[in-house]
């Protein structure tokens, strides 16, 4: 199998602004977003989910997701 080359982001959640933000490395957006939100754990809003901001470091693109803690998936923000 061949490693998925990574990348380094900056991401940080709802609620936590991006000062707290922590750079995070992984393949993608999505990625780094569900792996921000199992190192962190940040807040979670009323419906059990929680918004994840980011911003890639070596092109400055951002992307905000939902992640869904029943099931764990991300999708990007409405």
């Amino acid at each position: 199998m061949i490693p998925l080359e990574q990348h380094r982001y900056l991401a940080y959640a709802q609620g936590v602004g991006r000062a707290h933000g922590h750079v995070v490395e992984a393949p993608s957006f999505e990625a780094a977003a569900v792996g921000y939100a199992e190192l962190y754990s940040p807040p979670v809003d009323d419906e059990d989910d929680i918004r994840v901001f980011v911003i890639g470091l070596d092109d400055g693109q951002e992307h905000c997701f939902v992640i869904d803690l029943d099931d764990g998936q991300a999708a990007p923000c409405d």
